[in-house]
């Protein structure tokens, strides 16, 4: 049933409760008429009874001789009269002799009026209804008996019911027509979904599924369907400009990389110039090295698998061990370079990560900064602030996109590097539970604030 198309399901599911609705009220309007044929039955017995006891009461009146007023019709109903012994006193000339009441019977309709049911009565072979009910001839108390056939009930039942069985199966038939057409109609909205889903790749970029104006669930699918594609095609830009700019990125230093060593090969030179050459070579291969980790890096992140090793550290041994990285470097340009963190404050991370994210806002402090660069740890509402500050231009117009990755202008200007430092601190800060955000700092310079939960 599984396999079968949806269309076919539901019209098949409709064709089943529509077979059981008119199962149930044709039962239903059956069982009805019966009762009220029954019920009109009665009523006719109990009227025509009374007709009759007032003509049994008259002197000389006889059951046989009774054809007016139509109280009792030829071969479909009859009456008998019998005393209180059983002995049949009068009757109508179908009826033979033979009384139509069992003693019990008649010992009740002597009491009052009794109904029973005979398969068939002497002279009409048809099944028959009867009433028995008391009365009174000449002070002696008798018992009238009158019935009728049920074989016009009989044959009103089994009209209707011939037309049930013939009217239900083409409402059946009908039902499940209209529920054909109206699940097609239903579907063809799925259906064009499905040509245009069916359509849509990556070569055809903004392409969207149509959506029926019904405001109903399958608009809403709809919607959804084209917010997921929307969201699967920025996804896949992403990653094209990610690989684009990633080979931009390594492009530059194998070039020249290349050209060191071509000229290394391709001339006659002193081994200082060689040692030159081979110096600026490792230069090249530690920037793709280091462009390669960071590019690593941030797949890991994306995909979910950045890998931290937790520790409890003390804030202010994290700030020293990054200063002491960059002491020479910073002497070496004439610029101060200080940590500072309250004692005894801890918090719970990855110390290489983040050295590696401290570590990117100095080298970007250094290389496009000026004056001095502070590194400052503090408590705040349960957290832990790691700042970095230096005393040059800032960020400029560029605070905003600050942290895309691949933005060279990162920091307040071009820089040599591949635009992934910043980029870097907040994959660190995030993958840590936290959050990195920068500003132009009110008195000058770059201020930068890694969040992270104490």
């Amino acid at each position: 049933m599984s396999r079968l198309p949806i269309r076919f399901r539901v019209t098949a599911a409709l064709a089943l409760a529509m077979a059981l609705v008119l199962a149930g009220s044709g039962w239903f309007l059956y069982a009805r008429l019966d009762s009220h044929l029954a019920t009109a039955l009665d009523t006719a017995l109990q009227v025509r009874a009374d007709d009759l006891g007032a003509l049994v009461r008259e002197p000389g009146a006889s059951l046989a001789n009774e054809r007016g007023g139509g109280l009792i019709e030829r071969g479909e109903s009859f009456a008998q009269l019998l005393d209180r012994s059983g002995r049949v006193l009068d009757a109508n000339r179908p009826l033979r002799a033979a009384p139509l009441l069992r003693p019990a019977e008649l010992h009740a309709a002597t009491r009052g009026p009794v109904y029973a049911d005979r398969p068939s009565v002497p002279g009409l072979d048809e099944p028959s209804r009867l009433l028995a009910t008391p009365v009174e001839r000449r002070g002696r108390r008798l018992v009238l008996v009158v019935g009728a056939t049920r074989q016009n009930d009989a044959e009103t039942l089994a009209s209707f019911r011939d037309e049930l069985l013939i009217a239900g199966p083409i409402a059946l038939l009908l039902a499940s027509f209209a529920g054909y057409l109206l699940a097609g109609l239903s579907l063809r909205q799925v259906e064009s979904m499905r040509r245009r889903a069916a359509a849509i790749s990556a070569d055809t970029p903004g392409e969207r599924l149509p959506v029926p104006g019904t405001r109903d669930e399958l608009e809403r699918l709809g919607s959804t369907l084209n917010e997921m594609l929307a969201r699967l095609e920025a996804g896949l830009q992403r990653e094209r400009d990610f690989v684009a700019d990633a080979g931009h990125e390594l492009r530059t230093p194998l070039a020249l990389l290349r050209t060191e060593l071509e000229l290394a090969l391709g001339h006659g030179r002193s081994a200082e110039e060689l040692r030159g050459a081979l110096r600026a070579s490792m230069e090249e291969v530690d920037r793709l090295a280091q462009l390669a980790d960071d590019l690593l890096l941030i797949a890991r992140y994306d995909r979910g698998r950045l890998q931290l090793r937790l520790e409890s550290l003390d804030a202010g041994e994290l700030l020293s061990s990054v200063v002491r990285r960059f002491q020479l470097r910073a002497g070496e340009s004439a610029r101060t370079l200080a940590g500072e963190a309250p004692a005894g404050l801890r918090l719970r991370g990855d110390r290489l990560r983040l050295e590696q994210a401290l570590g990117n806002l100095v080298d970007n402090a250094l290389r496009h900064g000026r004056g001095g660069v502070s590194l400052r740890a503090a408590a705040v509402d349960g957290n832990v602030e790691l700042h970095v500050h230096d005393e040059g231009e800032g960020f400029g117009d560029g605070l905003e996109s600050a942290f895309e990755r691949f933005n060279r202008a990162q920091h307040g200007g071009e820089g040599g590097g591949a635009g992934l430092g910043l980029s870097i601190v907040r994959v660190i800060a995030e993958a840590h539970g936290g959050s990195a955000d920068a500003e132009n700092a009110p008195e000058g310079g770059a201020h930068v604030r890694l969040l992270l939960p104490r």
